[in-house]
């Protein structure tokens, strides 16, 4: 006998100004599964789990939990219910301690007194149970993104939630993260609790889900028993159309090198070692140079440097021949086209419409002045075409807030303006990262045709798939040093998982010890 269903989604329906987010559409969750929600970016997953989750009220529908109807007004409601929620940007306080983080809006207090030490006691055991491991009196802003999550999960289980809800839970983490985050919320399942699993990676979908439920453009495409089906089905399902899950490239044509480094080094923040350490490669006019790695050993760094967000500490910067490792951001970005990693800090002006975002380092050309005012009409003209040539879907179009696009499309706007910049150097970190099959297989094709008009791509990526099919030689980072140089031709996935976790490395000759 089917186990029954414990949330029941009835036709819903939520409007946003210019787009229907969701249209009447019904989703069923059972007892003990783990289902997963599947859709290209503005799709209408996150807005359908943030209905769930009171953080928004829908215009038509009927949620019900166990058969009978519940009104989830806020977010409070839906933890009273059991309902709790991951969500794709966290929702922690940088400033405050792990376990303040747990605690906070669920404080058990005695007489107006806050009883930390009871919490404690519980949280720690939960991370045992779990293996969950965190640092309670640790600040979040010093922990990694993979250790926040663990916060937010643990924010889930201290408040006994029985329906967990995971928004595009494996976007930031590494390769071993993933494999963690995967068996954990096997054992909820096991556990008897019910998982709702926004992703738009097949993979980890075929592996961890036994239902999967199909949106696409706001509307129910289907549901289906995972076993029932495959990558191919699924994607063809969420995109409507057939999709190339491999990359298609043609052999690299290298020429002259366009960026060198020479013995770099950038200083930590954390600690006292450099986060990078002489590290010297070069990237050459007409292909893709990827540097791979687990997150955390300096790639970071090494972009902040090279970009000029961060001051170096030694060694040599040359783009286009000329020496750049004392020039302002403002010079180094005259010759490269960057997409961040961050894109919220470093990409975009959440507040600034889209079309002001897709000037922000052009608007002084003249094509975008009128006697030395900013000429709206041309911005306007020019925001339309990236819209239309890289689908970035808003309510509003080129008068949209950035801040109100699903943080797929938010992407799919940083790489328009960059790539339209054409500069020899793109500098491209994650930059699929929490992007849908359709606009992963566009953004390939993207830099691949990048690659073929000659420009120099250096490609940073945790995505050990992406960094197989994409690049045409790989650098590995552990540590903040190249421990290794290869050719993806003749390598695999387990060999660069021995290097990027520092159980190999190539000495200065090219051997491996």
């Amino acid at each position: 006998m089917a186990a029954e269903n414990v949330i029941e989604m009835l036709h819903i329906t939520k409007r946003f100004p210019g787009i229907i987010a969701n249209d009447d559409i019904t989703l069923q969750l059972r007892q003990g599964e783990i289902h997963a929600l599947l859709g290209e970016n503005g799709a209408g997953k996150s807005t359908l789990m943030s209905v769930l989750f009171g953080l928004y009220q829908p215009e038509a529908g009927v949620i019900k939990k166990n058969g009978q109807e519940v009104k989830i007004n806020n977010p409070n409601d839906a933890t009273a219910l059991g309902i709790g929620m991951v969500h794709q940007h966290f929702k922690l306080i940088d400033v405050f301690t792990v376990l303040d983080n747990i605690i906070l809006g669920a404080e058990t207090t005695k007489a107006g007194f806050l009883q930390k030490r009871e919490a404690r006691a519980k949280v720690e055991a939960l991370s045992e149970r779990y293996g969950l491991k965190v640092d309670l009196d640790a600040k979040v802003e010093d922990i990694t993104v993979g250790m926040q999550q663990r916060v937010e999960i643990l924010k889930m289980l201290y408040r006994d939630n029985e329906i967990l809800i995971f928004d595009e839970p494996t976007a930031v983490l590494t390769p071993q993260e993933i494999d963690e985050l995967m068996a954990t919320m096997k054992e909820f399942a096991k556990e008897g609790k019910s998982i709702l699993f926004i992703s738009h990676k097949l993979n980890e979908i075929m592996e961890v889900s036994d239902r999967v439920t199909v949106l696409r453009k706001g509307k129910y495409i289907g549901t289906v028993d995972t076993k029932d089906t495959d990558k191919q089905s699924l994607s063809d399902m969420m995109v409507g159309r057939s999709v190339q899950l491999e990359v298609q490239k043609g052999p690299a044509k290298p020429g002259e090198a366009v960026l060198s480094l020479r013995g770099f080094c950038v200083p930590s923040r954390a600690h006292k070692r450099n986060a990078v350490n002489l590290v010297s490669f070069d990237v050459r006019a007409g292909e893709i140079l990827c540097i791979a790695g687990i997150d955390g050993n300096g790639q970071t760094e090494l972009v902040h440097g090279l970009t000029g967000l961060e001051k170096s500490s030694g060694g040599t910067v040359t783009l286009c021949g000329e020496d750049i490792s004392h020039a302002s951001i403002r010079h180094r970005g005259g010759n490269m086209s960057y997409i961040p990693e961050d894109r919220h800090k470093h990409g975009l002006v959440l507040d600034f419409t889209l079309e002001q975002n897709m000037v922000l380092q052009r608007f002084k050309e003249k094509q975008f002045q009128t006697k030395g005012f900013v000429n709206k009409g041309a911005v306007r003209e020019y925001a339309q075409r990236l819209i239309e040539q890289y689908d970035v879907r808003s309510g509003q179009g080129p008068v949209t807030v950035a801040r109100s696009m699903s943080g797929g499309n938010q992407q799919k706007a940083i790489i328009a303006r960059e790539l339209d910049r054409e500069k020899p150097l793109v500098v491209a970190v994650q930059p699929t990262r929490g992007l849908d099959v359709g606009a992963i297989e566009y953004i390939h094709s993207r830099l691949v045709a990048e690659r073929d008009k000659g420009r120099a791509v250096l490609l940073v990526s945790l995505e050990l798939d992406e960094v197989m099919n994409l690049s045409d030689r790989i650098l590995v980072m552990y540590e903040g040093e190249i421990v290794g140089e290869f050719d993806p031709k003749q390598t695999d996935v387990q060999e660069l998982g021995l290097y990027m976790a520092g159980a190999k490395r190539m000495e200065k000759g090219g051997h491996s010890a």
